[in-house]
């Protein structure tokens, strides 16, 4: 009995000094910045934007891209096959296909060019095999993609 008191005290005194050595983070500083959201638009440029560094972190012509309106976009025009797709840009380009109960074929181009979930960051050309289509029916697909983006980032929220 005193036997295994001993070794539970012997335990106890050696996670109190594995415990006592945590003290020496005491003047660590935290970082206020790190731990604040940040929005699209309030991204600031860091201070060694000019550093040879720069050439092994990415290209400079990358777009951040919002992550619901590509999703969106893929969703809403998922009859149409995609030629291309590069999330570095913001560029997806599709092939021609024709919508479920439709009888036109379309091909789309869709640029997104903000991180913000806003209509200004989407741009869809959409194209038949005789020409562009009408405003009003690129307008109709953007707001079906804004729609579906917005309830992506409501679902995304819920989590």
């Amino acid at each position: 009995m005193t036997h295994s008191r001993f070794k539970i005290l012997g335990l106890s005194a050696a996670c109190l000094i594995v415990l006592s050595g945590c003290g020496g983070f005491k003047n660590a500083t935290l970082d206020e910045e790190a731990m604040r959201v940040k929005g699209g638009r309030e991204r600031q440029a860091s201070a060694n934007d000019g550093s040879l560094l720069n050439a092994f972190r990415g290209a400079k012509d990358t777009v951040k891209v919002n992550r619901f309106l590509w999703t969106a976009s893929l969703q809403v025009l998922d009859f149409l096959p995609i030629e291309a797709a590069d999330p570095f840009t913001g560029v997806i380009s599709t092939g021609y296909g024709t919508p479920p109960g439709g009888g036109q074929a379309y091909r789309a181009t869709i640029l997104i060019s903000d991180p913000a979930l806003d209509a200004r960051a989407l741009n869809v050309a959409l194209q038949t095999r005789g020409g562009p289509v009408d405003a009003a029916t690129e307008r109709a697909v953007e707001d079906a993609i804004l729609n579906r983006a917005r309830q992506l980032r409501i679902n995304a929220a819920k989590f």
